[in-house]
This record gives structure tokens, sequence and C-alpha cells, in this order.
């Protein structure tokens, strides 16, 4: 079924959901825009992405950079003594890294489950025809995609949705050839799409946790609904 062109999938994570404070920063955020932190029996503060873990959780929503920063200066501690009171705590030298890696799971299990479900496309060619014929929702690429590949099928899903001339091009992902086909279980896999506009917002809102902790979106790059799509181009992430 061909998609309207005028049909926005939203990135915007902050306008819906049940609302937490992040402890560092003081802003607001609905849960889905942020990243949970709880702490194991034995008081090991650890990442809790899916925010299932049971008892007491304390909330953040600033970047890896900043994360490390507060860290170093002892600011993460003093404010999880404060959201745990006072209970005794370790905070893992590596916290970011296992943040990451428990957002990158949840974005490849993601992946995973929408291509079970048959709304996920790999390869160039399938991903043309389905583009040109407006049946792409969302669009990435690999972080080592190469230009060309790129541009031939952004220019594909332009002319889809009948917006050619608009910049429209499909989100470059944090992730390279090498971690996705890992993820998916097949070969080579430089390119995504995905067929269905409800999928596409599944997987909006578990990349974007991933790129606002990578520093690859701000907040305000989520704002606008009626003009950004989850296919937004973020920063290039493979040069940080």
């Amino acid at each position: 079924m061909r998609i309207p062109h005028n049909e926005r999938v939203s990135s915007d994570i902050t306008d819906t959901g049940p609302e937490r404070k992040c402890i560092l920063s003081g802003e607001v955020a609905p849960r889905s825009a942020l990243i949970r932190l709880a702490i194991s029996p034995d008081g090991l503060v650890l990442p809790d992405v899916l925010a299932k873990a049971p008892g007491r959780g304390a909330w953040i929503g600033v970047s890896r950079e900043a994360l490390e920063k507060a860290m170093a200066k002892g600011h993460l501690k003093g404010a999880l003594a404060r959201a745990f009171k006072g209970a005794a705590l370790t905070i893992p030298d590596d916290l970011p890294d296992r943040i990451e890696a428990a957002l990158i799971r949840a974005f490849t299990e993601r992946l995973g489950l929408e291509m079970r479900s048959g709304k996920l496309l790999v390869g160039s060619d399938r991903i043309a025809e389905n583009a040109r014929g407006g049946n792409v929702a969302w669009l990435a690429h690999a972080a080592d995609a190469g230009e060309d590949g790129n541009r031939k099928l952004d220019q594909a899903w332009r002319v889809g949705r009948e917006e050619e001339g608009s910049g429209l091009q499909g989100l470059r992902l944090p992730l390279d050839r090498a971690a996705l086909s890992v993820a998916l279980g097949r070969d080579n896999v430089v390119h995504l799409a995905l067929t269905d506009s409800a999928a596409a917002e599944r997987l909006a809102a578990v990349l974007n946790r991933l790129l606002l902790f990578m520093g690859g979106l701000t907040r305000t790059d989520t704002s606008d609904t009626s003009e950004r799509t989850a296919s937004a181009v973020a920063p290039d992430l493979t040069t940080n």
C-alpha cells in the first residue's frame, strides 16, 4: 500500500508518556526520552533502559559526554545518593559503556522484531523498488555506507513520496554494516527501510534515545513534529 506523501513519521520523543525528572539536569521529560538507572541487590548502579527492573529508579537525560563529566566531578554520585535516599551504592567506572551497549541492544532488538514481522527491508534493490513505489516510511544507512548508494536510495525515496527537492534523506545510523549484519543475522546489511509508519514510530522512540546519549541529537532536534521525520539526518557519529 502506498504511504501518503504528506504522512509524517514523528521523531519527537518529548511530547507523550509519563514524565520524570533528570537527576543531573533537572529537566522534566517523558520516560521514553530518558534512561532509567536501577540498583542491583548488592548496590551496583546499572542501566535499566527498558524500565522493567523492580524497586526505585533514577532517571537521566544527558549525553554520554555530560554523564562522564558528572561522574568525574562527583555530581552523579551526589544525585544518586539523593535519589536513592542514602542507600549504599557503587557506580561502575564503565557505566557510560554499559548504558550505550544497552541502548544499542534495545535498538537492534527492535530492528529484529520489525524484520520478523515483515516490515523491515534490507538490500538496495528491494529498498529502491519499494521507495519509488511510495511504500517506505523510514530509511536509514549504515555508518560506513557509501555516499553514492545513499544518494540513489534517498532520491528514490523522495520520488516515491513526491518530495523531490525537499532534501529528505535517510538517517545515517551510529552502527556500521558489520554491527547491523550481526544484529540481523544477515550478510552485508548496509541500508534499511521500514514499510510501516507505526513501525517507524516504534523504532524512532528507541533510536532517538541512543542518538541523544551519543550526542547525535538534542531535544531541540526532536521538537518539531510537523516538519521532522523519524528519518531525519543525524550528525555523522563515526568521526567522534
